[in-house]
C-alpha cells in the first residue's frame, strides 16, 4: 500500500469526501468501530448467555449449573436434589483459614457416579436378559488419595465393587482398604515374586485376587509361588487386541502396546498351565484399548474381538468365568457429545448396552455360560467429584488507548499508522490489518537504524495496537473471520496471573494438552468483556493454560471479566475484589501425577458432603508447607534456620544490619517455612 491511503467503502458522499482528506494536526482517532458493535455492548447479559458460553450444561450435567445470582452451583447428588452455591462455599472455607488454591471433593458425586455405572449395567443386563452379572473395580492408579479410596470402597459395598492395582504400592493400598465380601481385586502391572506371593496369600484373608498375566515371564513365577504356598490361584491373561483406541491414548492398545500378550503368547500360557495341571486356574480375560475412548464404534469393535478370544479360551479347556473390559469409558470434557478427543459420542448406558449385547451374542453362539463382566472405569467415576478453585492475582493487558491527536511534523510512518487507524471500517478491516502490520514492522526497523526516537517508536506502537483493537472489535461482529485474523484474538488477549501451579494441579494440561472445563464461579450474570490466557506462579514459560473448550474446536483464549477494585481501602491502597476461577472434571490422574516444579506443593483439599441443612466438612487435608516441600528435596530446616541466624549475627557485628532488621528477617524466615507454598493475602 502507498502512504496516506484510505478506504471509502459504503460511506456517504460526504463521509467519503471527508475520508479522502489527508490527516490534519489535531484530528482525533476513536476506537469505536461501528453502531452494530455499540448495540452489542448495550445487550443485557444473562446467565443463559454464560451457560451457552462456558458450555456448562454440556459437560456439567447433572452436577453443575448457574443460579440466578450468577454463581456456579453444585448438585452433588445429581438430579436427586440438593445444591450448594460454590462461591458461598469457597468464601466460607476461606474463613476457616483454608487458602487458595483449594481442591474441593464432593463425596456425594463419587457415590452417585458409582450408582449410575452399576445402574446402567443392571439396566443393560435386564434389557438383554443377560444371565450373568456386572462387578466393577476402580483402578487405584486413577486417584490414590486415601480418603477418596476409602469413600469409594464404602460407596461400592452394595455392588461388591472392587479395586484394581497396577503396582506393588497400589496392591498394598488395596489389601488394606478393600474389605467388601466377594469383591474382586484385579492384580495388574509388572510383578515380581513378592507381588505374586502377597496376592496369593490374600486369599487366606477372604479376598478374591485375580492375578492378570501380562508378560510371559510371570507365568513361571505364578506356578512356583502357587506350588510353594499350596494355594490354587485365580489367573487371568491380558490380551493385545488388534483393535486400537482413539485420541491421545490410542497407542496403548494394538500389537505394539506396552502391556499384554499376543494371541500366540496367550496360547503359550495355556500350554504352560496345562502342562502343570493349572489350566483350571485360568478364569479371566482382560484387555485395555486406551483411556478416554471418544468413539463408540471403537468400543464395539474391541468387545467383539475380545468376546471371540474369550470363547476360544473356553474351548481350549480354560475355566473362563470373568471378562474384564478394562478402562476407556470417556468423559465429555467440552460438552460437544462428539468423537473429538475431549468428548465422546455415547453415554454410559450406550457403553453398558454394547458390552452386554456383544458378550451375550458370542457366548450364546458357542452355548457357553455368560461371564461376570468387569470394567475398570476410573476416569468416569472420579473425574466429576473434585473442583479446583483458584484466584486471579493480576493481569497483563495490551493497552490500546485512543491515540493522541496527530501533531505537526509527525514522522511519515506515524502519519501512515494514524491514517490506517482512522479509516478502519467493516469494508476494509482485513486490508487495514495487513497495512498496520507492515507499518509497525517498518517503524521497528527505522528505530533499530536510528531514524526514530524512543518516543516516536512508542507512538507508532500505540497506534498499531489501536488499529488492532478496532479491527478485533469488527471481527467479533462477523459471522466469518478470515484465517489471517485468527491470531489477532490471541495476540490482543490479556494474561491473567493465577494462584496455581499447572505442573502440580493439572499436569496433563501441560504434558499432553488435555482440555479441562475452566470458568469463573461468579459474576456470571455479567458479560465477560475480556479475553485472556492463564499464567501460573511457576518461573516456567510452559506454566500456562492457553487452550480452552469450545463447541467447534479448541479456542486459544477464554472469556473473562475485568478485575475490579473493592470500595474499602487497606493501608490507603485500593484492594482488588477476589476473582475466582474453577477447573472442573480433574478428579482423575491429576493429583498424584503432579510435580514439585518451583517447589509448589500439594494444595489444600476438603471433602464436602451434602446434608439436609446444607453441607458437612468430612475431611480437611492441609496442603504442603514450605518446610515439607524442602524436606522432600533433602533440606534440613533447622540447619537452614541456624545458618541464617549465624549470618545475621555476623552482619550485626559488622554493622550491616540493625537488631530490629535482624529480628524481622528471622521472624519472616521462620514464618515462611511454616506457611502454605502458594500466595496468600
Amino acid at each position: 500500500m502507498g502512504v496516506l491511503t484510505s478506504t471509502i467503502g459504503n460511506s456517504s458522499d460526504a463521509d467519503a469526501a471527508n475520508d479522502n482528506q489527508p490527516p490534519q494536526p489535531g484530528d482525533d482517532v476513536s476506537l469505536e468501530t461501528n453502531s452494530h458493535h455499540s448495540a452489542q455492548a448495550a445487550k443485557v447479559w444473562t446467565i443463559e448467555d454464560s451457560e451457552k458460553l462456558y458450555r456448562i450444561q454440556g459437560w456439567g450435567e447433572p452436577y453443575f449449573s448457574i443460579n440466578a445470582a450468577g454463581h456456579v452451583t453444585v448438585s452433588p447428588k445429581g438430579d436427586r436434589g440438593g445444591s450448594l452455591d460454590l462461591l458461598e462455599l469457597v468464601e466460607s472455607l476461606r474463613l476457616r483459614n483454608l487458602g487458595l488454591p483449594l481442591l474441593i471433593r464432593f463425596s456425594d458425586i463419587l457415590e452417585d457416579r458409582i450408582e449410575r455405572l452399576n445402574a446402567c449395567f443392571a439396566k443393560a443386563i435386564a434389557r438383554y436378559s443377560y444371565p450373568g452379572k456386572y462387578q466393577g473395580v476402580f483402578p487405584v492408579k486413577c486417584n490414590q488419595q486415601r480418603h477418596l479410596i476409602e469413600d469409594l470402597v464404602r460407596f461400592g459395598q452394595p455392588y461388591q465393587f472392587g479395586l484394581e492395582a497396577g503396582s506393588k504400592p497400589e496392591l498394598m493400598i488395596a489389601l488394606a482398604t478393600l474389605k467388601t465380601p466377594n469383591s474382586l481385586l484385579i492384580c495388574n502391572g509388572y510383578k515380581d515374586r513378592e507381588y505374586i506371593e502377597t496376592a496369593l496369600l490374600a486369599t487366606r484373608l477372604g479376598q478374591k485376587p485375580l492375578v492378570v498375566l501380562e508378560q510371559l515371564e510371570e507365568v513361571q513365577l505364578v506356578i512356583d509361588a502357587a506350588r510353594q504356598l499350596g494355594i490354587e490361584p485365580m489367573l487371568g491373561v491380558r490380551a493385545k487386541l488388534t483393535t486400537k483406541g482413539t485420541g491421545r491414548w490410542g497407542d496403548s492398545a494394538g500389537e505394539r502396546a506396552k502391556f499384554g500378550l499376543t494371541i500366540p503368547e496367550i496360547l503359550t500360557v495355556v500350554d504352560q498351565l496345562k502342562a502343570v495341571g493349572m489350566l483350571n486356574s485360568l478364569q479371566l480375560l482382560h484387555f485395555h484399548i486406551g483411556s478416554q475412548i471418544s468413539s463408540i464404534s471403537v468400543i464395539k469393535d474391541a468387545i467383539r474381538e475380545a468376546s471371540q478370544i474369550y470363547v476360544e479360551l473356553s474351548a481350549l479347556g480354560a475355566n473362563m468365568q470373568y471378562l474384564d473390559v478394562g478402562g476407556g469409558l470417556g468423559i465429555d470434557y467440552d460438552g460437544s457429545k462428539t468423537n473429538f478427543h475431549a468428548s465422546k459420542n455415547y453415554n454410559m448406558q450406550n457403553y453398558a448396552n454394547d458390552i452386554v449385547a456383544e458378550v451375550k451374542e458370542a457366548c450364546e453362539g458357542r452355548q457357553l455360560p455368560m461371564p461376570v463382566l468387569i470394567s475398570e472405569s476410573g476416569r468416569a467415576i472420579a473425574s466429576h467429584q473434585s473442583v479446583l478453585i483458584f484466584d486471579v492475582l493480576g493481569t497483563s493487558d495490551v493497552h490500546a488507548q485512543t491515540p493522541a491527536p496527530l501533531e505537526e511534523k509527525e514522522h511519515l510512518i506515524i502519519r501512515n499508522l494514524w491514517e490506517t487507524c482512522r479509516t478502519i471500517s467493516v469494508e476494509n478491516y482485513q486490508e487495514a490489518y495487513h497495512d498496520a502490520i507492515q507499518f509497525n514492522e517498518e517503524a521497528k526497523s527505522l528505530f533499530s537504524l536510528g531514524y526514530l526516537t524512543l518516543t516516536q517508536r512508542a507512538r507508532a506502537e500505540q497506534l498499531y495496537w489501536a488499529c488492532c483493537q478496532k479491527i478485533l472489535g469488527i471481527s467479533r461482529t462477523q459471522d466469518y473471520v478470515p484465517d489471517d485474523l485468527e491470531e489477532l484474538e490471541k495476540s490482543m488477549a490479556s494474561i491473567y496471573y493465577v494462584n496455581l501451579s499447572v505442573f502440580q494441579s493439572v499436569p496433563d494440561s501441560w504434558a499432553i494438552d488435555q482440555l479441562f472445563p475452566i470458568m469463573p464461579i461468579h459474576r456470571l450474570d455479567e458479560e465477560p468483556t475480556c479475553r485472556g490466557t492463564l499464567a501460573d506462579l511457576t518461573c516456567d514459560s510452559d506454566g500456562k493454560i492457553d487452550q480452552f473448550i469450545d463447541l467447534r474446536d479448541v479456542k486459544s483464549v477464554m472469556e473473562l471479566h475485568p478485575l475490579r477494585e473493592e470500595t474499602q481501602k487497606i493501608a490507603n491502597s485500593p484492594v482488588k475484589e477476589p476473582y475466582y476461577l474453577g477447573l472442573f472434571l480433574a478428579g482423575a490422574y491429576q493429583e498424584v501425577m503432579g510435580n514439585l516444579h518451583n517447589l509448589f506443593g500439594d494444595t489444600n483439599a476438603v471433602h464436602i458432603q451434602l446434608t439436609p441443612r446444607g453441607y458437612e466438612i468430612e475431611q480437611v487435608v492441609k496442603g504442603d508447607t514450605v518446610k515439607e516441600v524442602l524436606g522432600y528435596v533433602q533440606y534440613d530446616v533447622e540447619d537452614m534456620v541456624e545458618s541464617i541466624r549465624r549470618r545475621t549475627e555476623k552482619a550485626l557485628q559488622e554493622n550491616h544490619i540493625t537488631l530490629k532488621e535482624a529480628q524481622r528477617l528471622l521472624q519472616n524466615y521462620e514464618r515462611s517455612l511454616g506457611s502454605y507454598t502458594y500466595l496468600s493475602y
